[in-house]
């Protein structure tokens, strides 16, 4: 038996990584309706000016998770599917070890004793030590989100996943609505993220052990040699998307600035399904890279973007032609700014369905994806801060909208000229523009519909009837061209295409 076929025998079955994506899915999705949820409470709450300060943090966070962990946590996924035992202890030891580090620095860097603070983060530096506080736990504990899922234990995932968001957002929502107050929120903010380490701590101890080795320099090198480039690349991109935000918090008052971030919302949706599906088959592309089966991991990654299309489409046309309403129920009418921010946002998100970036990962193309990366970031930059100043709040979102188009066409030639796959056969194209072509066609019928019979109804019923109407039609038009059948063969027969 040759090594490529040893792979597929010791990789799980296309129905078994379908149950783990669906299992992260929906844990994924009940995160996701927290976060939704929390700002509701808070935006009722808090001020204008204190819920744009609550977004700036989480802004300033992302922005460090972005640049300072170097991707280390995501290492894991290359190294630990090819470990055992003492090594892999070793592995999670010096990612622990260098997320500490990191937010060490991280938190300093937000603090009122960096005397290079930027004017609007100052107000956040009045609450003294709960923010570098914060931002140091925030780091560490992030590990907790994906190394159950590198160690292939989903359902642990899952249930860490789903109990932690309902704490998080009861436990800040009670803060909000008793104190009616910023500092409470932190505090309780600082109370959870400190609660989530001691999780993570109990994980490790459990199936690891608190134990040494800490640290191996040699080890540490390569996994750091792996690691810098993805992460100085995932750095780019993350402060790509980022970056807008920036503009229009540079730009605009910190109560316009809330409007603008609220208008994101989507991102974390699109991004959770992706992170459902690529993080339970990740370690299958990495088995199937590492034995020179590059047709096979293609193959696979392009049935996880199937996948994720056939969810992310139809949500992504129901909030583009639905916007005002939503942001009118979910945030109240004073925020109803995001609407236009939020569908030059929908354009930029359909195109992340495309995904690659598993493929790059492993054959890594960190610097590739690095000085693509840095090359979008100033076109970003720049082309948000034209817009801004020429087209108002909506302006500051078309430079990470175009950076994605820039991006993905850069990273599809790459991957073609790299494994000799030319770029017809990288994606299941024809699949992917229907599932496009449908949502678009049945959010345009309810959008018609809605606008001629409920009219003058609230935005709750039109926001209702609408989604009923966009679901039924899309359903329908994939039944009937026999689209259904198809999606559900790719998802249960392993052995189709491989």
């Amino acid at each position: 038996m040759n090594a490529g076929l040893e792979a597929r025998a010791a990789m799980p079955t296309m129905r078994l990584l379908g149950r783990r994506a669906l299992s992260l899915g929906a844990a994924n999705a009940f995160d996701y309706a927290f976060q939704f949820l929390l700002p509701v409470v808070l935006v009722r709450c808090l001020d204008t000016v204190a819920f744009g300060q609550y977004r700036l943090l989480w802004l300033a966070v992302g922005t460090v998770m972005a640049v300072v962990t170097m991707a280390m946590p995501g290492s894991l996924y290359y190294f630990l599917p090819r470990s055992e035992g003492a090594t892999k202890r070793l592995y999670i030891n010096q990612a622990l070890l260098f997320l500490a580090a990191c937010g060490l620095i991280a938190g300093w860097a937000l603090s009122q004793w960096n005397p290079w603070l930027p004017e609007k983060m100052r107000d956040l530096a009045q609450h003294k030590a709960i923010v570098p506080l914060f931002v140091l736990l925030w780091l560490v504990a992030s590990l907790l989100d994906l190394l159950p899922t590198v160690e292939e234990r989903v359902m642990w995932q899952a249930k860490a996943t789903i109990g932690l968001a309902a704490l998080r957002a009861v436990a800040l929502s009670l803060a909000a609505i008793l104190t009616r107050e910023l500092e409470p929120v932190l505090l309780v903010l600082l109370a959870f993220v400190a609660f989530k380490v001691a999780v993570l701590l109990g994980y490790v101890a459990r199936y690891h052990g608190l134990r040494g080795p800490i640290l191996r320099w040699r080890t540490f090198s390569d996994q750091l040699r792996y690691a810098a480039p993805n992460g100085a690349a995932g750095a780019l991109y993350g402060l790509r998307f980022q970056a807008d935000q920036w503009v229009a918090a540079t730009l605009f008052s910190v109560g316009t600035f809330a409007s603008f971030s609220i208008a994101t919302i989507l991102g974390p949706l699109v991004q959770l399904c992706r992170q459902s599906v690529f993080h339970a088959f990740l370690p299958s592309l990495s088995r199937l890279q590492a034995t020179g089966d590059i047709p096979g991991m293609v193959q696979l990654n392009s049935r996880a973007n199937v996948m994720i299309g056939a969810l992310v489409f139809p949500l992504l046309a129901f909030a583009f032609v639905f916007a005002e309403e939503m942001v009118t129920i979910i945030y109240t009418a004073a925020y109803v700014d995001a609407a236009p921010v939020m569908r030059v946002s929908i354009v930029g998100f359909a195109a992340l369905v495309f995904d690659l970036t598993s493929i790059m990962l492993v054959l890594r193309q960190g610097p590739f994806m690095m000085r693509v990366g840095l090359v979008v970031l100033i076109l970003s930059i720049a082309l948000s801060w034209l817009s801004a100043h020429a087209f108002g709040l909506a302006g500051a979102a078309a430079g990470s909208v175009t950076a994605i188009y820039v991006d993905y066409i850069a990273v599809l030639r790459r991957i073609a000229s790299r494994t000799g796959i030319p770029v017809r056969r990288l994606h299941d194209w024809r699949t992917l523009g229907l599932l496009m072509l449908f949502a678009a066609l049945a959010a345009a019928f309810a959008w018609i519909v809605v606008g001629r019979y409920f009219a003058a109804s609230g935005p709750l019923v039109r926001l209702i009837g609408g989604g009923v109407l966009l679901a039924a039609v899309y359903a329908s038009i994939a039944s009937m061209l026999g689209m259904s059948r198809g999606w559900l063969a790719a998802a249960s027969d392993p052995e189709r295409g491989l």
